[in-house]
């Protein structure tokens, strides 16, 4: 699956146990209820954040009154990074899905933290990358695909960290984020009606099974091939 290296979320510290370290000692722990807002667009960008627990979604406000969703940060990911480092205001808001626990570092202590870790360093441009070519397929999406494909593309995108090898692509997988159909039609472009239906059909191919408490992925490797039509 090496064309989806960019949809991979590993930990951003992950074989980086002295700059974890480094990290959390000069950032400050902070917690959010579900549906707490970490930060609004246009706010100061002078900060950014490590998600210890939780799932937080990256947003816009548009003036029809729709939220389409840009991202979804969960557990091990880094966000606010590209407004830290460029000294600008926020381009997005940001708010907790779930329960989180996150760590913050402000702008001084994070630009010092990078200058004294290049291992930290050159993970934040690996990452700032993978983001970039994700948001381009998304662009990409919403000019060449329809809503059934690109609703079978976020369920990858969702259901990914859950697929780590080979042999998982074989067996039904849990998406361990919990979307409503609003939710979905907000990173899709689409509508809850329009999402409702195509999840209706992706189960009677037997892609899917949705319940209301979770959706299985019954057939990744089938649902991967819909999504890459």
């Amino acid at each position: 699956m090496e064309r989806n290296w960019h949809l991979w979320t590993e930990d951003f510290f992950a074989d980086l146990p002295d700059e974890r370290a480094a990290f959390l000692a000069l950032s400050r722990r902070r917690e959010f209820s579900k549906n707490d807002m970490v930060f609004f667009e246009e706010d100061s960008g002078d900060s950014c954040f490590y998600v210890e627990q939780g799932i937080v979604r990256i947003f816009r406000i548009a003036p029809s009154g729709k939220e389409p969703i840009f991202f979804l940060r969960r557990r091990g990911e880094m966000f606010g990074l590209a407004e830290v480092l460029d000294s600008v205001p926020r381009k997005a808001n940001a708010q907790a899905l779930t329960p989180c626990v996150l760590r913050e570092a402000g702008r001084d202590e994070f630009e010092k933290f990078l200058s004294d870790n290049f291992g930290a360093a050159r993970r934040v441009i690996a990452t700032l990358g993978g983001r970039v070519r994700y948001l381009g397929e998304q662009v990409g999406n919403l000019m060449t695909c329809d809503v059934g494909t690109r609703l079978a593309k976020l369920l990858v995108y969702m259901a990914y960290e859950v697929l780590g090898d080979e042999a998982a692509w074989h067996e039904p997988a849990v998406i361990p984020v919990r979307l409503t159909q609003e939710q979905m039609a907000a990173m899709t472009g689409s509508c809850q009606q329009t999402v409702s239906d195509f999840l209706r059909e992706m189960q009677d191919e037997g892609l899917v099974r949705v319940t209301r408490r979770e959706v299985v992925v019954l057939h990744p490797l089938r649902l991967l091939e819909r999504a890459e039509l």
